[in-house]
């Protein structure tokens, strides 16, 4: 097939530090080009793939202090650049969420939405309400839900899968310490994590990216916490870094407060025989099994008791759980059943 992957343009492809849905378009174009499709993706031009990119910009925008201000424009650009080509493929895969949703609209080319973001807030309900000839694509059941009743059209759920050979099985936790990774947020909760490893009594690394409007929340939540012999704050991290710090500890911690639509750190854990104590939180009760590859609890005592049972899970038994449910392939399987269903029911109409 020819296939279009329309991504966003805030990170390169992949991202050279955070960045989930970036690198997951990026695992998803990789595999397809190694299946044989010819894809052409529209991403920053500081991405890199075999792929053909459409360098939309000249670099990420988060790289680019200026750019803030530009975002917009270049969202408009980028979505002219690939309506212009749109003859050209077989079927158009965006990855921009509602941005795109008008667009695809005019497009005789089949076209399909994976939403990355979270579904629960309430000026998305008119939206959605409207746009119910769409075809989206969840990431979880559990991202769908908010939406129940509104006469969505859902081309399927397909869950994000990791390329297993970036992040090795370590059958022991070497340094010992718990983990933290991911964005320094209020629904993060790393907070809670500092209180579930003082608790505990064991040391926390917090690998962990501030964002400009979580800094206020950073300076006046986390930082006073971090001056404790057991915290240590490293900060963020990129892709070279984040296998062994995953595969040295002992559990990775996510103790969320929202409705995650994923949770693409915890199957990079998992995968390097991590397993993950988290709150039971959107999707998380469909990545992790409890008892098997981590546990779940909901409260503060649950997930200290939590760490202290962490030695019954068997890593070995993380790693499998990935390899069977979120590899890149399984991914890429149920994107490419997506296409053929999409491009049938175009044919048909």
């Amino acid at each position: 097939m020819r296939i279009a992957q329309v991504a966003p343009l805030f990170e390169s492809v992949p991202p050279h530090r955070y960045g989930g849905t970036e690198r997951v378009v990026s695992y998803l174009t990789e595999e397809l080009v190694h299946r044989g499709h010819d894809v052409t993706l529209f991403a920053s031009g500081d991405s890199r793939t075999s792929a053909e990119l459409v360098p939309v910009v000249e670099r990420a925008m988060r790289l680019d202090a200026s750019s803030y201000e530009l975002c917009s424009t270049a969202a408009v650009l980028q979505l002219e650049l690939v309506r212009a080509r749109a003859h050209e493929f077989d079927v158009i895969h965006c990855h921009v969420d509602y941005l795109a949703f008008p667009f695809t609209r005019t497009l005789r080319t089949p076209s399909l939405h994976t939403l990355h973001g979270r579904l629960d807030l309430p000026h998305l309900v008119p939206l959605y309400r409207h746009f119910t000839d769409v075809p989206l694509v969840s990431i979880s059941d559990a991202q769908r839900r908010p939406l129940d009743g509104l006469g969505v059209r859902w081309a399927g759920t397909v869950y994000h899968g990791q390329p297993l050979t970036r992040y090795p099985f370590s059958a022991e936790a070497e340094d010992g310490y718990l983990a933290f990774l991911g964005r320094c947020s209020p629904e993060k909760q790393p907070e809670l994590a500092i209180e579930i490893a003082k608790r505990a009594g064991i040391p926390l690394k917090i690998a962990a990216k501030v964002d400009h409007k979580d800094r206020e929340y950073f300076d006046r939540v986390v930082a006073p916490l971090l001056d404790d012999p057991l915290i240590e704050f490293i900060g963020e991290i990129g892709d070279d870094e984040k296998a062994a710090f995953l595969g040295g500890a002992r559990a990775l911690l996510f103790p969320i407060d929202w409705p995650e639509p994923f949770g693409l750190v915890t199957i990079e854990a998992m995968a390097c025989g991590t397993p993950v104590v988290a709150r039971p939180c959107g999707a998380v009760p469909e990545v992790l099994v409890d008892g098997r590859t981590g546990f779940l609890g909901d409260s503060l005592m649950d997930l200290v008791d939590a760490v202290k049972r962490i030695h019954e899970i068997d890593r070995a038994e993380c790693r499998r759980h990935v390899e069977t449910r979120f590899s890149v392939a399984h991914m890429t399987d149920g994107y490419e059943a997506v296409y053929r269903r999409q491009r049938v029911l175009r044919q048909a109409a």
